[in-house]
């Protein structure tokens, strides 16, 4: 059996250091023979060698090249050194999915009897995965409000391991890291950290304290809808110990056509998201001024310490919130089912607009460690505001909250 290889790729040249991202991602980290502007897909399983003596200098590390593609393959390293590169990572790994990415970073911190510390209103299959994987192992999960940082810092001693998303998923909390990295620091705590959110354009966390950081790129990273992924990005130590162990034998592995699929979809990722961020600040103040909201969850709209902790970590806003909608689970579906732009989907970040009704899949948590207040409420739907004109979707929105409004039973 091949033998596991070490992660090869790294950041673009220090040449490129004062480059910004538009630029940076329009060069690919890695452009192969023949200098093609974009990339080929190394389509293949393994790679060969000319001699014994070359392959025992690859396989003892003497010389670096591909081995076997769920190791390594050049399409996939030319993706994880342009994340690297907009993450200030010293190098990434490409996983096969974003849960893939979580759980292998999670799983390489740990070990039997281990805590964890997790911000509240997590990503629901992180969730699943720290309630009923983990515990299988002798693996306990406290959940505290990421929000408020006295309580989670005073949760840290003893743990092994913090878990952060800012914002997190649904409720769009923000969490103050450098206070929470500094304590983890004191108190031999690994961070991790969820960016797929604000991607590295909006926020590096790394420069924030963290020592790892996560992307699904099947969001805003791909951009397209037509690609799942995932990305682990930091210190050579820590992913090197991924590699050695969780990433090797767990097998999730990113195919070179992904790869080729993420460096596309990166290029484009300046422009796509400013369109979709501006577009999405200008639906959600739009919904904040409607007689049947409740509330909008945006960051960049919130206010008080989540102001200040936006303005202090975020460079720019993504286009995925959330609102209620008052009036009971008859208004929400009149509404839901009323919308025409806005289709009726689990992800986000694609070029396409997506309404996702929170309570099909949140209102009860399963697992040993279930706490009720983890059910989000009923009327609580996110959006996700793609590449459409702002005053179409509005549009759409008003005539089904007029559809909404119409579905309630009358007096």
């Amino acid at each position: 059996m091949t033998p596991p290889e070490q992660n090869e790729n790294t950041p673009l040249p220090p040449a490129s250091a004062a480059w910004s991202p538009s630029t940076r991602l329009t060069h690919d980290a890695a452009q192969g023979a023949h200098q093609p502007v974009v990339p080929p897909i190394y389509q293949t399983s393994l790679f060969t060698f000319a001699s014994y003596e070359e392959m025992e200098q690859t396989v003892s590390g003497e010389q670096p090249r591909s081995i076997y593609s769920r190791g390594h393959n050049p399409t996939v390293a030319a993706f994880e050194a342009q994340v690297a590169a907009l993450e200030g990572a010293e190098t990434a790994r490409a996983t096969a999915s974003g849960m893939a990415a979580i759980s292998m970073a999670v799983l390489s911190q740990l070990r039997a009897g281990d805590r964890v510390v997790c911000v509240r209103d997590v990503y629901p299959d992180a969730y699943k995965m720290f309630t009923q994987l983990l515990p299988r192992f002798g693996i306990h999960t406290d959940f505290v409000d990421g929000s408020d940082t006295d309580a989670f810092i005073a949760a840290l001693p003893g743990a092994r391991l913090a878990y952060l998303e800012s914002p997190t998923s649904l409720t769009f909390q923000l969490q103050d890291l450098e206070a929470i990295t500094r304590a983890a620091r004191q108190h031999g705590v690994t961070t991790l950290l969820d960016n797929s959110w604000a991607t590295p354009l909006h926020q590096r966390p790394l420069s924030h304290g963290v020592d790892l950081v996560v992307h699904s790129a099947s969001k805003y990273l791909g951009g397209h809808s037509d690609v799942v992924a995932g990305v682990v990005a930091g210190p050579h130590a820590l992913i090197d110990r991924m590699n050695a162990l969780e990433y090797s034998v767990l097998g999730g592995k990113l195919s070179p056509l992904e790869g080729f699929l993420l460096l596309r979809g990166l290029r484009t990722l300046p422009v796509r998201l400013a369109q979709q961020a501006a577009a999405g600040m200008q639906v959600a103040t739009w919904l904040r001024a409607q007689p049947q909201v409740l509330a909008v969850h945006h960051p960049a709209l919130a206010s008080g310490i989540q102001a200040e902790r936006f303005q202090r970590y975020f460079r720019g806003t993504s286009s995925l919130f959330s609102f209620r909608l008052g009036g009971g689970p008859l208004r929400v579906r009149g509404f839901i089912n009323a919308l025409k732009l806005f289709q009726l989907g689990v992800s986000w970040g694609g070029y396409e607009s997506l309404v996702y009704p929170a309570a099909i899949g949140h209102s009860a948590p399963p697992g040993p460690n279930a706490q009720r207040d983890f059910a989000v409420p009923t009327d609580l739907i996110r959006l996700h505001v793609g590449l459409e004109d702002p005053q179409d979707l509005i549009n759409d929105l008003q005539q089904a909250l007029d559809a909404g409004e119409a579905a309630m039973p009358q007096p």
